[in-house]
């Protein structure tokens, strides 16, 4: 290699170590060389050049690795093209959008990232951003539920206990204040929940930010358990409402829907299983049936509960209670004299 391209490619190696020490302290000298694909020697060796030359890089021997000292400049993050372009995107059309609340911030960040860009991947964004969209739930979010989750946030860093007033999603008046400790915020299909300790319930559950009519900080703080995370609390439930008991679900659905059930993700534990005669067989490990009631339901009559007997019990319930709502509807499309029966459009 020229030693002038060996210099560039050093420099390189050199200014990619400072962005990452500048994001985590754990970098120690072997997974430097794993990442950059260099022996630890080097890795020691660039670390003295950038302490050397000016740049605060120490070696913390407590946790083995290097690491940068806030203070320290870095140069301007260089993104390719597709970096840049899905920063974008997502900030666009996720947050600009209103797919997802509470998402203001993230445009303000995205709209200094573009003012840096390079002339060159500006216009080449320009011809892409046209192409590409993305469209989820709508949520959208009010003022008074963005200063909700500023309270909220604000609580969980202190870990303040407040006092809240809440309506109920049967739409009664608000019910008495009861304290609350929050420990952690968690956006779910079309809105920001938070997930914490009920104290008079004396249990976690998850509140819909929009349902808060009233906050107020306690001059007190609470504990949150070690072992706590937004996953443990939602466990194997089908989207947000975890249930006491976990069910084997399995699931059966005809041709006309099997391949874009079986293509999709509806859940960590699902397992799919094709049939020869164009059939899919979906299981599951889910807790609580409530939610996924609604979701079988849904798929009409393209999907068959095989299991278990609750769940198949309920879907019918529901079902029974949906057809007795049109008990005059008899007509059936093509029936009478001279009928035609209407074309299946095929879509693959």
């Amino acid at each position: 290699m020229p030693a002038s391209a060996k210099n560039v490619s050093d420099l390189h190696r050199l200014l990619s170590e400072l962005v990452l020490l500048r994001g985590h302290e754990q970098w120690t000298p072997r997974l430097l060389g794993k990442q950059f694909g260099v022996s630890e020697k080097t890795i020691r060796r660039d670390m003295k050049k950038l302490a050397s030359t000016g740049f605060g890089v120490t070696f913390d021997r407590s946790k083995r690795g290097y690491k940068l000292d806030a203070s320290t400049f870095l140069p301007p993050v260089q993104l390719t093209l597709d970096e840049a372009l899905s920063l974008i995107v997502l900030c666009e059309d996720v947050a600009g959008r209103g797919q997802v609340g509470l998402l203001e911030p993230a445009i303000a960040a995205m709209s200094k990232i573009e003012s840096l860009l390079p002339a060159s991947l500006k216009a080449d964004l320009n011809q892409i951003m046209d192409h590409v969209e993305i469209r989820l739930a709508r949520s959208g979010s009010s003022s008074g539920e963005n200063k909700i989750f500023e309270q909220i946030r604000g609580a969980i860093v202190k870990r303040t206990v407040l006092r809240c007033r809440y309506k109920s999603a049967k739409g009664v008046e608000p019910q008495r204040s009861f304290e609350f400790e929050p420990y952690a915020l968690w956006f779910g299909v079309r809105a920001w929940y938070a997930i914490g300790r009920h104290r008079r319930h004396g249990e976690l559950t998850a509140l819909k930010l929009r349902r808060f009519q009233s906050i107020d900080p306690l001059n007190e703080t609470f504990t949150r358990p070690p072992d706590f995370s937004a996953d443990s609390y939602l466990g194997n439930a089908w989207q947000m409402i975890p249930g006491d008991t976990e069910y084997a679900i399995e699931l059966r659905f005809d041709a006309d829907f099997a391949e874009t059930i079986a293509d999709t993700r509806w859940h960590k534990t699902q397992a799919a299983v094709r049939h020869p005669d164009g059939t899919v067989t979906l299981r599951f490990k889910v807790a609580g049936l409530d939610e996924i009631v609604w979701w079988v339901l849904s798929m009409g009559k393209h999907c068959e509960v095989v299991q278990p007997r609750e769940l198949r019990e309920r879907v019918r319930e529901e079902a029974a209670a949906m057809a007795a709502l049109y008990p005059h509807v008899r007509e059936r499309v093509g029936e009478g004299r001279g009928a035609r029966h209407p074309r299946r459009h095929r879509v693959d």
